[in-house]
């Protein structure tokens, strides 16, 4: 798949020889079978720039342009989420960094490949320009980031660059992933290849095979959970492909155990299944704590923050049930960052790949010919969900927009990239596993536009229409990455559920004005993105997108929504502001939020 919209002017007739340093990076980017690198034009890399322009003509890896590195780096995490494969990204010396640095920590938490280039100038400083060169120049750039990348390098010649790369590509593509950074010298990139190069065997130098769980520990757990009365599987961070979803409901069915899932990463189970009694959420609702109290084994699959989902459910009491983790993510953890979580009590830590136990339950599970249970009393139904409180006639709620956009897809496959906190995992039933890709991993603002981008990229050309439900914080503070999505031609569709606030931060201001006794009333100060409200549709008509809105009414969202859609069929991309309730956020009464609109 191609963009075709930024060929070369005057294209090389054919590849020409090897003659600088940039052009070997090039072709070993090329032969790693990187097809995109999303990128800010900066000086630093020109040498590569010119490479991947006239010497590889644009083609494999194609340029993508981005108005910011943040938005660069954000691109290739949504990317990422759908195709579960590495992009490239070009990030222009620390100054590019800098920028990209909140993209990057997003995509270390998300658990994301991607293969990082920066640049600095020259490390000789005979050879750097007056000023410029001096401040765009750091002594030791990865440690700007290193504490939130897999791995990083800055080689100092050809042979050098080529290892970096190769190890890089294998790193960042073996479990559990994370992005990888190699620095390339300025001056490096732009010397002549004096010598032909000589490249590795890439089929020698493939990603680490996932860990697989040991024999003797898989009969332990199979023995286990075919025990168990109440047994219950949180399916976390999980592969998305059909067949390991597949497999996920087959072991599911055969125990007769309940599933629990979570809105902050993408759909991993059927979440209207019987056995997957309580909506998914960010935070654990009352009904997926109850199931865990009532459970008597716990299968962990590379669930994120184990320990706080446990405590959630037990507070300071220890779980009764045996707890089972299978994950390999410590691996990652450094403690600068402490997205290890809570330490979680376990009676049986496997690390291995989550999906490669399931496969090893399952032979096993069939061998055995255990069917599913004939009379489940476990799970319990789900109790019928409290309804909402009334809200004035004709006022759009978050739950009221999911619907109409559900009635506007009228059946079209839809990929939900991305959905704001005030959304109800009632509200939209996940079968598939691209349904939904989760969150960005940081939980931080900004992302949201970025990473839909690069789901419509992964996704062009296919029969799912991307869309992204964003908080109007969210949109606002990386809408311009957006433009991207205009300049190829990727069909996308985003609705901005604007309340026209920080509200999740209204609500915090407004529990420490009652703790001490201070008038809550002063909580939108500071807060609210109000007078002038931002014209949104407007900016996205600016970007090259079509906009639509504001939407305030109910009555007008079906006729909108189905014109949106209809646009993004054939191939625009678009953006809906929709007015919705500043009061309509499901568990705002809670302590548990933390990310703004």
């Amino acid at each position: 798949m191609t963009l075709g919209a930024e060929k070369p002017t005057v294209p090389p007739a054919t590849r020409p020889p090897m003659g600088w340093a940039s052009d070997v990076i090039a072709e070993l980017l090329s032969r790693l079978d990187l097809r995109y690198v999303s990128l800010n034009p900066g000086a630093s890399y020109r040498g590569l720039h010119d490479s991947l322009v006239n010497y590889l003509g644009n083609e494999q890896p194609e340029i993508v342009l981005c108005l910011h590195e943040e938005h660069a780096v954000a691109l290739a995490h949504g990317y990422a989420k759908v195709t579960e494969r590495p992009m490239a990204v070009a990030l222009h010396s620390n100054v590019g960094l800098m920028h990209a640095t909140m993209a990057l920590y997003n995509a270390f938490c998300d658990r994301v490949p991607m293969v990082v280039l920066g640049a600095t100038g020259p490390v000789d400083a005979a050879r750097r320009r007056p000023w410029i060169d001096w401040i765009h120049t750091a002594a030791d750039q990865g440690a700007l980031i290193r504490a939130y990348i897999k791995w990083d390098d800055q080689p100092a010649s050809v042979p050098a660059a080529i290892e970096a790369l190769v190890r890089a590509d294998a790193l960042t593509r073996s479990y559990p992933c994370a992005p990888v950074y190699v620095c390339l010298d300025a001056a490096l990139q732009e010397q002549p290849a004096l010598e032909a190069p000589t490249f590795p065997d890439l089929a020698r130098h493939r990603p680490v095979p996932a860990p697989a769980p040991g024999a003797a520990v898989t009969d332990e757990i199979a023995v286990t959970l075919e025990r168990a009365a109440r047994p219950l599987i949180l399916v976390g961070r999980v592969g998305r492909g059909a067949s390991a979803w597949d497999a996920r409901v087959e072991l599911a069915e055969r125990l007769g155990a309940g599933v629990l899932t979570d809105l902050k990463v993408g759909a991993a189970f059927p979440s209207a299944h019987r056995l997957h009694p309580a909506a998914p959420g960010t935070f654990l609702g009352a009904e997926g704590a109850e199931l865990l109290r009532q459970a008597d084994v716990v299968l962990a699959l590379d669930w994120v923050d184990l320990g706080g989902t446990l405590a959630q459910a037990h507070g300071e009491q220890p779980p009764s049930a045996e707890i089972i983790s299978v994950s390999n993510d410590s691996s990652l953890h450094n403690g600068w960052s402490k997205d290890h979580f809570a330490l979680a009590p376990v009676d049986v830590a496997l690390c291995a790949h989550p999906d490669l136990l399931v496969d090893e339950l399952l032979a096993r599970l069939r061998a055995s010919g255990r069917a599913a249970p004939a009379s489940p009393d476990w799970p319990p139904a789900p109790r019928a969900a409290p309804g909402r409180r009334r809200e004035p006639s004709g006022a759009i709620t978050i739950s009221a927009l999911a619907q109409a956009l559900n009635a506007a897809l009228d059946g079209r496959p839809a990929c939900l990239a991305r959905v704001p906190l005030g959304w109800s995992g009632s509200d939209w039933a996940f079968v598939e596993p691209l349904d939904y890709l989760g969150q960005d991993g940081g939980a931080g603002l900004g992302s949201g536009p970025g990473m839909a981008v690069g789901v419509a990229l992964a996704l062009k050309d296919s029969d799912r229409i991307a869309v992204a439900v964003l908080g109007d914080g969210d949109f606002l503070m990386g809408a311009t990455a957006l433009w991207t999505a205009a300049r190829y031609r990727l069909p996308l569709l985003v609705l901005v559920a604007n309340n026209r606030s920080y509200l999740n931060d209204e609500i915090h201001q407004e529990r420490v004005a009652r703790a001490r006794e201070r008038p809550v009333e002063n909580r939108w100060v500071g807060q609210q993105i109000r007078d002038p409200d931002p014209d949104l549709a407007a900016l996205s008509r600016s970007l090259g997108l079509h906009g639509f809105g504001p939407l305030a009414e109910l009555s007008e969202l079906a006729g909108t929504l189905h014109e949106a859609v209809e646009a993004v069929a054939g191939g625009a991309a678009v953006v809906v502001d929709v007015r919705v309730l500043a009061s309509d956020y499901p568990g705002a009464s809670t302590e548990q939020h933390d990310e703004g609109s």
